[in-house]
């Protein structure tokens, strides 16, 4: 096969970067090093947990990815993640496999790229080095701009955004009469109790190791398809997909008592009061922060470190329905 072209790689390059979201983004390198290099197979196996070899993968091509990882390539996945060095693997399939790594801008692993292919000219592998560093560079500009500088969490602009395509999805679904999933989506929010006394006692550097803590604790505590975002302040915000409200009440109850257990060197313990509220494919996202606001309010009004259903909070008559919109700060 010939090189690529300019042409070919300007265009390729021109569609790559027109991604905004990371999963889409995901699929199209994939889909550019497909037609670039023109492998058997491309799969981005994506580090969601090295520690716990857990990778979960995107693939473009025959026969790339039957979901199932063997122990050997497992292994050759790690040291590639791990070394941020490119590994030669030889399975079972007929064509051998060329590791990539993909690191973020804090030189963490973020992905591991396989390729299937018998070109191994210097100039191919040269084109594919070259393409996941654009990559790599584009994901870091991605990154600053969805998310917080301190906390590494998703950012309140990049809210709208993420709740809307939850809030479509949501009606989508409704509209397939032969879709029989039973999920549900929730908004949470979380608060940590008494924040303004350990600014205060211990100052704004402790303050912020504590959000930091904190925000590791959400990363490392709920699950990697929830979405975490902090709104400025103490104050952080979830989108979850559970069964019904009552595993929703169990997670963060869960986290909850996860955080409560956990020592913040200086500070010791602290709690957190959470509200959360049902979403529907009739809300926007203002209905959604003002009901788990409420909900929110009620929790720190009534002894905090809990968790409280905006619509059971409803029902019981504790809460009355209220058009007044949230005094969360927006920014």
């Amino acid at each position: 096969m010939q090189s690529p072209s300019i042409k070919d790689v300007l265009g390729k390059l021109i569609s790559l970067t027109g991604e905004r979201d990371t999963n889409s983004l995901e699929i199209s390198l994939a889909q550019t090093l497909f037609d670039l290099v023109a492998p058997g197979a491309v799969v981005i196996y994506r580090a969601v947990n090295i520690d716990k070899h857990i990778f979960s993968a995107t693939a473009i091509g025959d026969e790339a990815y039957d979901g199932m990882i063997p122990d050997s390539l497992l292994q050759a996945l790690e040291e590639c993640a791990r070394t941020a060095k490119c590994v030669s693997y030889k399975g079972d399939g007929a064509l051998p496999v060329e590791l990539y790594p993909l690191m973020c801008a804090k030189s963490q692993p973020l992905a591991v790229v396989a390729i299937e292919s018998t070109q191994h000219e210097k100039h191919f592998h040269e084109v594919t080095e070259m393409l996941l560093q654009i990559y790599q560079n584009f994901i870091g500009l991605i990154n600053d701009n969805e998310r917080d500088t301190l906390t590494g969490l998703l950012n309140r602009k990049t809210f709208e955004r993420k709740i809307g395509k939850v809030i479509t999805q949501i009606q989508n679904s409704s509209k397939r009469k032969d879709d029989q999933s039973s999920r549900q989506y929730f908004l949470a929010i979380f608060d940590i109790d008494h924040f303004k006394h350990v600014n205060d006692q211990y100052g704004h550097l402790i303050g912020d190791e504590v959000l930091l803590l904190f925000s590791q604790l959400m990363t490392q505590g709920l699950r990697d398809k929830d979405l975490l975002f902090r709104f400025g302040g103490e104050e952080f915000v979830g989108v979850f997909e559970c069964l019904n409200a009552a595993e929703m009440q169990m997670v963060l109850d869960r986290f909850r008592e996860k955080v409560g257990a956990f020592s913040f060197p200086q500070v010791g313990r602290v709690t957190i009061s959470t509200g959360f509220t049902d979403i529907s494919g009739f809300d926007v996202s203002t209905q959604l922060i003002d009901r788990a606001d409420l909900a929110l309010y009620y929790a720190k009004n009534h002894g905090r470190n809990s968790v409280y259903r905006y619509e059971t909070l409803i029902e019981s008559g504790e809460l009355q329905e209220s058009k007044i919109e949230s005094d969360i700060e927006l920014f």
